[in-house]
């Protein structure tokens, strides 16, 4: 692994190769190891309605339509445009509270990235920031429009993160870099998501900078959230009740990670 080539290359064109690259490894876990709770929460949302209405039409709530309408839109054919999930995407990390006072969402935000020595950018189709710097990254999934695999996308943007969120802290806080941490993920097929906790450090992040293979490991862990009915995944997605209160208990488990 330590003969392949690495490239300054900008995040959206990652591929599996450059995980490779840099010795990391996506592991996929059940829901206890992943959340590190037994079970799933009850979801928290601003509008309850959300869990038990499937017509947008039979609601006079105009948030509640809103989510219902952005859901729909979000899970049409697979040539629909991309637009639609990253509109969704900001729906739902409001409803579920992931945006607080203090935080806000950014659509298409460019985050540089030092590859290789040289400069190159991150774009993420969806994030959470805050003072201290970019807390949430989801990533659609574009492989229908004939996009890349998103999850080294998704990690190229961690990456890029981390990077620039210790630019933040030293340049404008006046706070020491991070050494490590774990930048939180998500990627996103129509309304189908996967979890991912990206462990970040100096060491990876340094070798990135440097086109260097690293000397250990990074070992990224994911979850595919467990449904009634998993071979229907990607063609169901969110619009069944009891998928949604399934997804929507595991944004409530992962809340914990942004941060």
């Amino acid at each position: 692994m330590s003969q392949l080539i690495r490239s300054a290359k900008s995040g959206s064109d990652w591929t599996q190769n450059d995980l490779d690259s840099y010795r990391i490894r996506v592991e996929y876990l059940d829901v206890a190891t992943f959340f590190q709770i037994p079970d799933l929460p009850q979801p928290t949302v601003r509008h309850p309605a959300i869990l038990t209405l499937s017509d947008p039409a039979n609601t006079t709530d105009e948030d509640v339509y809103q989510f219902l309408r952005g859901m729909e839109q979000a899970m049409l054919p697979l040539d629909a445009e991309e637009s639609a999930v990253d509109d969704f995407a900001v729906l739902l990390l409001r409803e579920v509270g992931y945006a607080p006072l203090g935080r806000i969402i950014r659509t298409r935000k460019d985050i540089p990235l030092v590859i290789c020595g040289e400069n190159r950018h991150a774009k993420t189709d969806v994030c959470i920031i805050d003072d201290s710097g970019i807390l949430l990254l989801v990533q659609e999934d574009k492989r229908h429009l004939e996009g890349g695999n998103p999850i080294p996308q998704l990690i190229a943007e961690a990456i890029a993160a981390f990077q620039s969120n210790n630019v933040t802290r030293e340049q404008v806080l006046g706070l020491p870099p991070l050494h490590s941490k774990v930048v939180a993920g998500i990627t996103m097929k129509g309304t189908a998501p996967i979890f991912f906790k990206i462990p970040m450090t100096q060491e990876l992040s340094a070798a990135v900078m440097g086109g260097r293979y690293p000397i250990v490991e990074t070992v990224v862990q994911a979850l595919l959230p467990p449904i009634e009915r998993p071979s229907s995944r990607l063609v169901e997605g969110m619009l069944p009740l009891d998928n949604r209160l399934r997804l929507l208990s595991c944004y409530e488990a992962f809340k914990q990670f942004v941060n």
